[in-house]
């Protein structure tokens, strides 16, 4: 397992028991070892949106859908930060582009 990858495991280990600053540390170490590691960007994304600084989460995210257009989730994420912000029309259109990743990946 690579070194990004074992940082990116603690990211969600420490996400998912609620201790947010040490999860967000994992993921840039992790993003630090591999910029282009997409689920990373996703995970960075929703520890920062926890934390409050959603203008960074958003950024995050959107690095994310850049990295990996095609996966519907990158979309759903940014659709739910834009929608936090109050972005509706972006947050609407992401979540459409979403949905038709997830039609397209069921033919």
């Amino acid at each position: 397992m690579s070194q990004a990858r074992t940082y990116y495991k603690a990211g969600l280990d420490h996400f998912a028991h609620g201790r947010t600053p040490e999860a967000i540390e994992s993921y840039r170490q992790a993003l630090a070892l591999n910029d282009g590691f997409a689920m990373a960007w996703n995970g960075l994304a929703m520890a920062l949106a926890k934390q409050g600084d959603l203008e960074a989460a958003i950024d995050a995210a959107r690095r994310y859908v850049a990295l990996d257009p095609d996966e519907p989730l990158s979309h759903t994420s940014l659709s739910m930060l834009y929608q936090q912000k109050g972005m509706i029309p972006e947050a609407e259109e992401e979540k459409a582009l979403s949905m038709q990743l997830q039609r397209k990946r069921g033919r």
